[in-house]
């Protein structure tokens, strides 16, 4: 699905990282009237996502293509996955938006789980698909970022595009410097996520940019029954996880 130019004014995220075009004597009421007040709304979108949250124990985020179309097997394989786990009494979290998104809040509802979607302002619409049960909405991504990672012990990754990768990364950065603790992160589809593995591997490995054992920070996958061993045993352990690493 190709999505349209935009067609309504700036984001959120747009207005909060924008230069305030102003004299350097306008410039400072010109801060008062609009920074600090969107500290304020950063501030209740945390109070929000916290109050909505907060009794959200042991979740999995699953991440994915909105535009993955529901005659993909990825898309089967999604909705495989998440109820595997929901039926095994992990809730479910998501972008709340199509594709991925929606295979893996449908697994949740189907597993009888707890289906969560938490969705982004766009500057093209993104609706919260039909089998999300607690929803929220979130003008700023890394606000929504936290939510991910303070509510879910575990992240599983299906193929998708940049916004997908934004959220592999961030999630193997934290873990790597040692942000957060460690929680297993799995990459789900081998020949979908074979290129970047390898050259994570033979390229970044190999230069020294990251170190052997960083390799161990993610496991790879074609099983929605490995994924639930993975996440079972990373319960089992407290959180801690240490994966199957890239294939050798």
């Amino acid at each position: 699905m190709r999505h349209s130019a935009r067609t309504r004014g700036p984001t959120a995220d747009e207005e909060l990282l924008e230069s305030v075009a102003a004299s350097p004597l306008e410039r400072p009421d010109a801060l008062r009237k609009t920074d600090p007040w969107r500290v304020l709304r950063i501030m209740g979108e945390f109070v929000e996502g916290f109050e909505k949250l907060g009794d959200v124990q042991d979740a999995v985020a699953i991440f994915g293509s909105a535009r993955t179309q529901p005659d993909d097997p990825y898309y089967a394989q999604a909705v495989e996955t998440a109820r595997l786990l929901s039926a095994a009494g992990f809730p479910i979290i998501t972008g709340g938006g199509p594709g991925i998104m929606e295979a893996a809040n449908r697994g949740a509802v189907e597993g009888g789980g707890l289906s969560i979607g938490a969705n982004i302002e766009l500057p093209h619409e993104q609706g919260t698909n039909p089998f999300v049960r607690r929803s929220m909405f979130f003008r700023f991504f890394f606000v929504r970022k936290t939510m991910f990672v303070k509510y879910s012990m575990g992240f599983v990754v299906f193929p998708g595009g940049f916004g997908t990768l934004d959220e592999l990364f961030e999630a193997l950065t934290l873990i790597q410097t040692g942000k957060v603790s460690h929680f297993p992160v799995v990459l789900f589809g081998r020949d979908y996520w074979k290129g970047l593995t390898d050259w994570i591997r033979d390229t970044l490995c190999a230069r020294g940019n990251i170190a052997p054992p960083d390799l161990e920070l993610f496991s790879v996958t074609d099983d929605p029954q490995e994924v639930l061993a993975i996440l079972q045993r990373a319960k089992g352990n407290g959180h801690s996880n240490h994966g199957e690493g890239v294939d050798r």
